[in-house]
Order: C-alpha cells, then structure tokens, then sequence
C-alpha cells in the first residue's frame, strides 16, 4: 500500500535517526579531519599494564605531547592485568551500557584481544586508515595484520615491537647456555642463580612458551587452535622439564617474582645470575638507570626467541573513540616510537619500517644509543611466533594447578 507524504517523511526520518547517532559515536576514521576535531577536549582512558615505572613515565610523556598536540586529556588507568579491562567492558555490555564505556582505549594482545574479537568488544575497521598506519609496511610485516595468528581485521593498531632475550652478569656468569637443556645443565650446576615471573604473568608465560617450543620436535600444532585431546601428550615434554628445574631455581622453585621489575630487582642485587625480557634493551636501560650493574649483557638461543606486536584496542562502547584513534595514530608516529625506543626512556622496539620514514625521520633512530648490554640486530635471531591464544591460556591454567599451592 503507497504511503502518504507525511508517513514517509516520519518513515526517513526515522530511518535517519540511528544512522546520526551512529555517526556521531563512531566517528569515521576515513574522515581524518573530523576524527580529530571530535578528538578535541575529550579525556581518553587508556587502560594499561601499570607494573614498570618506565612504561608508566613514557606514557606519561605521550599524555603531555597529545595535550599539546591535540587538546586531548590523556588518564593512564593502571592494571595489574589486561583482562581487568576485557571483564570491565564485557560487564558494561551485559548490563546494555553500549555508547559510554569506561574503557576508550586497551594496551592488549593475545588471548585478550581473541577474547575481545570473538566476543564483539571492540570497535573497527578503524587502523589500517589511521594516518601513521602505512609507516608499519603493512603488506611487507605479517606481524601488524596478525595478533597472535589471529587475523587484526582493522580492530587494533600496533605501537610496540618486542623480542624476549636473556641478560646475564658476566660478573657471575661465564659459559652461557644456549637452549633450554643447557640453561638446565646450568641450573643444576648453580642452584638459586636462575628463575622467571610467576605465569600468569606474560613474561613467565613468554618463558613457558619458549621452552615448550625448544623442547618439542614440531611445532606447527600449536599454530592452530587447540583440541583439548591434544594438550597433555603435545606439553608433557615441558612440565618433564619444569619439574626437573624447579628445584633449582631462586628460593627453590617455591616463589617466584611477579614481574620483570621484581626479576631485574633479584639482578640487580646478584641474588640471580640470568635472567630474561621482552625487551631487547631492558638490561641497557636499566644500566642507564643505575638499576643493573654494567657488567650485564644479552644474550639469545639458538634456535631463535618468542616475539610479538602490542597493539591499541578501541572497546566498541567506547565514549571517546575519536581520542583513542589519535592516540593511537600518535603513538605509530616517528617522534613518539623513536622516544620508546631510547633504552633510557623504555628501549621498546619499533613497529615502523625505516625504508617508510624519510631521512629526518630515520635520523630520529640513528641518534638513539642502544646501549652496552643491547645486541645488535643481526645477533638477536629468528623471531618466533606466537602460538594460538588456546594454547597459552591452557598452559598458564596448567602450570597454575601444577605449581601454584
């Protein structure tokens, strides 16, 4: 039946209606110009690890230069753990709170970001049209498209590249290992002088993972997702080895540091001997910081290292969007990745390509000192991948019941 002209005009307009509201909570990130009026005067929540005075100190630099730049109030919400933020925004969501969340922005990777994608928590496409975006070589870096093995989609921006390397006191140390039977022959040969964060910590589940990978034969199973009929015979390998190093750890096996603060602490006072980061200058910032002695050094095993991207998250409730997307855009720019990447700053890798950056930008890089204890590029060795988040969740669940009284 044909409608009158008024039911029409009722019928557009409410058509209309929640097209308006949608645009103005979800600002379109192709519109970089209105992105970044909108973004002016609001107050971002960027939940993050709050765990590393160094981390806390960078993020407070960038809240200034954002302030500065962009009119944008910058709250750095502490957390002991990323999946604080993934319950708080799944919480809002149950109780229907779906256009002013808390959360604006997530410091996040992994089994957090999984969670968030499969769940519908997180809004996007929105970072592959982020202005910085093509610094990263996107076509040229699987890494900034794949989280994890999980495909990004557009849902997360990268702002942080890592590499978990050991460092050790040559002071104290002299044949090092380079695979996880040797650290063990090690061990055993100097109880009390090795140990890692307590998983679920996520360099103690670094560690875990790195010995799972060395001390299986193939690996390719646990790219995939995990089916649990898999899990005990593919991991026995790894909890025969733990089993047999715990003994030998600092304090026995019988506590462990939360951190990798508590960990470059136990260094720093020579109660440990090797020690490990995710961050290939952690041991020559923390030099720079008078924290460790200068006769720290890194070092990496053979058969390569665990590495991965950190990625900005946008919570789909979130009320700032526009914020979080031109913090997220700042934190890919030169400036702002050249600052992290300075050892005494934090020492953070880059997730920019330097053939991308032109020659003033590049000089930004060329200027940093890296440090005495930071290995050259050419000496860090084949990156490892991340195994599927099933994976890491059902081995931080399995060293917990095994470990933990």
């Amino acid at each position: 039946m044909p409608m009158n002209r008024n039911s029409f005009r009722a019928t557009i307009a409410m058509a209309m209606m929640p097209m308006a509201v949608t645009a103005m909570a979800n600002p379109d990130p192709n519109d970089w110009q209105s992105v970044t009026a909108q973004a002016e005067g609001q107050t971002v929540y960027w939940n993050a690890w709050g765990g590393e005075a160094r981390t806390n100190a960078y993020i407070e630099w960038v809240a200034q230069q954002v302030d500065e730049l962009y009119g944008i109030d910058l709250v750095h919400v502490k957390l002991g753990d990323t999946s604080e933020s993934v319950s708080r925004v799944l919480a809002e969501k149950q109780a229907g709170n779906d256009d002013a969340g808390s959360v604006d922005m997530i410091w996040i990777n992994g089994e957090n970001f999984a969670a968030m994608k499969s769940s519908d928590l997180l809004f996007g496409p929105w970072a592959d049209s982020l202005p910085h975006y093509p610094l990263t070589d996107p076509d040229n870096t699987p890494a900034v498209r794949y989280d994890w093995t999980i495909p990004v989609d557009g849902l997360e921006s990268p702002w942080s590249s890592s590499q978990v390397v050991f460092y050790y006191d040559t002071a104290l140390v002299e044949d090092l290992p380079h695979n996880m039977p040797e650290l063990l022959d090690w061990a055993k040969q100097h109880p009390g002088e090795f140990t890692y964060p307590q998983v679920p910590n996520f360099l103690g589940n670094a560690f875990i993972t790195q010995a799972l990978l060395e001390l299986v034969d193939n690996t390719d199973l646990f790219y995939e997702p995990m089916q649990t009929d898999d899990f005990d015979q593919a991991t026995a390998p790894l909890w025969a080895y733990l089993d047999e190093l715990h003994p030998q750890l600092w304090r026995s096996g019988r506590a462990f540091p939360s951190n990798s603060a508590d960990l470059r602490g136990l260094m720093g006072d020579s109660e440990i001997g090797i020690a490990l980061s995710f961050s290939a200058t952690e041991a020559s910032g923390a030099i720079a910081n008078y924290e460790l002695p200068e006769t720290v050094r890194s070092y990496v095993h053979d058969s390569g290292m665990i590495g991965n991207m950190s990625f900005m998250a946008i919570p789909y409730n979130a009320e700032h969007k526009a914020g979080a997307m031109v913090v997220a855009n700042y934190l890919m720019s030169p400036e702002a990745q050249a600052e992290k990447h300075d050892p005494e700053v934090w020492g953070s890798g880059t997730v920019l390509a330097m053939e991308q950056l032109t020659d003033e930008e590049r000089a930004l890089f060329d200027g940093i000192d890296l440090g005495i204890a930071t290995l050259p590029p050419s000496e860090l060795g084949e990156v490892l991948g991340q195994p599927h988040p099933s994976w890491v969740d059902a081995l931080a669940d399995a060293w917990q019941q095994r470990y933990v009284n």
